[in-house]
């Protein structure tokens, strides 16, 4: 099985690094794919992790924003749309959610509680994050702003590194290209490099924010989850 790390990196595959496959209970594929088989500490340390990356990743995208040199492709979309609205970033982050996880439907895409984590946890806890982050002095000093931006690149890795790990299933965006790669038999990095350039394009028409730190993120994030997915997956 593979899973799309982040913008900048292509799949990662996700399994024994050896591609062996391992036999006996509480081991393995199967094992790693079914939280049912697993012992008891191993599939508890599952879930906490899954919720542990979950809220780090809901962190790490209010610190793009604040920032204000750019966020990643999605929640510049999420941005734009929330600007053109009454609604708050976070309700905009669940809803395009949603609409993307209807997409999984043609493309018969199977949600896993993962899935639903990711949706619920991520979108219940931007807009308190961002409530936070908005007592920073205004405006911040530029070297704070670069500060932001690179606390949440490497933060947004682990947060990826921590719920991809686990393999409970891929957030919704992931499952759009997973799927779309499936249905299409495209490359993964030619069908996420068009969803994201579609989604970034979007936003930014509808005024999200798109700049330095939409590039770092573009160019960084797929290292940083490389060099963390192997150590933080639960095998």
């Amino acid at each position: 099985m593979t899973v799309r790390t982040a913008p900048g990196d292509g799949a990662v595959p996700v399994g024994p690094p050896d591609g062996t496959p391992t036999t006996g209970p509480g081991s393995g594929p199967a094992a790693a794919d079914r939280p049912e088989l697993l012992p008891t500490t191993r599939r508890a340390r599952r879930y906490v992790q899954l919720i542990v990356g979950l809220v780090l990743y809901a962190l790490s995208i209010t610190l793009l924003v604040r920032a204000g040199l750019g966020s990643t492709p999605w929640d510049v979309l999420s941005q734009g749309i929330s600007r053109r609205t009454d609604l708050s970033f976070g309700t905009i982050t669940v809803l395009v959610s949603v609409v993307v996880l209807l997409l999984w439907v043609p493309l018969r895409q199977r949600p896993g509680i993962g899935t639903v984590a990711n949706v619920v946890v991520i979108g219940a806890l931007v807009d308190p994050f961002l409530a936070l982050l908005a007592r920073l002095p205004e405006p911040l000093p530029l070297a704070a702003r670069i500060g932001l931006v690179v606390a949440g690149i490497v933060l947004n890795g682990l947060a990826t590194a921590l719920y991809v790990g686990v393999r409970l299933g891929p957030g919704p965006r992931d499952g759009l290209m997973t799927g779309l790669v499936a249905r299409t038999g495209g490359s993964t990095r030619l069908v996420r490099s068009s969803i994201e350039v579609v989604v970034v394009t979007a936003g930014w028409l509808l005024g999200g924010t798109v700049g330095l730190g939409t590039l770092a993120y573009a160019l960084a994030i797929g290292p940083v989850v490389h060099h963390l997915l192997p150590r933080l997956t639960v095998r």
